[in-house]
């Protein structure tokens, strides 16, 4: 690939991680969300903010773990990726969730946009993962997730 093309896909793989152009950004899913909501599961729904948050949180987590972490343990699914509590135990765990969820994305568009990562080069303790597959998953389950959010937001009536 030319230098200059390399550029330009990480440049819109960062695009893609952080949203924005197609749908709804983390950051407008979590903003202002009144606490008393937080946990609660709307009717007809199956999951509370809380749960989606910290499930988007849990899993960008172990996707940018396995991206650079040679030694790499999977998480048992479902368990270790959803939290069985519905509500935060309080404001300070919300706001450490977010914390989290934005660092890790930020370490990761930092691994898509330094030239010494190889995109295309298989992970040594994948079966044929690529850091290019791993961004783009965690980009395609984040955004399915922060849709979620923001649907379960419009049912409890703290969305537009």
């Amino acid at each position: 690939m030319a230098k200059n093309g390399d550029a330009e896909l990480r440049k819109h793989l960062v695009e893609v991680l952080t949203g924005g152009h197609a749908h709804a950004t983390f950051e407008q899913a979590v903003k202002n969300l009144p606490v008393e909501l937080r946990g609660k599961v709307p009717k007809g729904g199956e999951h509370s903010p809380w749960q989606l948050l910290e499930h988007l949180r849990l899993a960008q987590w172990d996707i940018l773990d396995f991206s650079r972490n040679p030694k790499y343990q999977a998480m048992k699914w479902p368990d270790d990726y959803w939290p069985k509590e519905k509500a935060p135990a309080d404001e300070k765990a919300w706001d450490k969730s977010v914390r989290a969820f934005k660092r890790d994305l930020k370490e990761m568009c930092a691994m898509v946009e330094d030239p010494k990562t190889d995109l295309f080069a298989k992970i040594p303790h994948g079966d044929g993962q690529t850091v290019l597959r791993e961004a783009l998953l965690m980009a395609d389950h984040n955004a399915y997730h922060v849709g979620q959010l923001m649907l379960v937001r419009k049912m409890l009536g703290a969305w537009g």
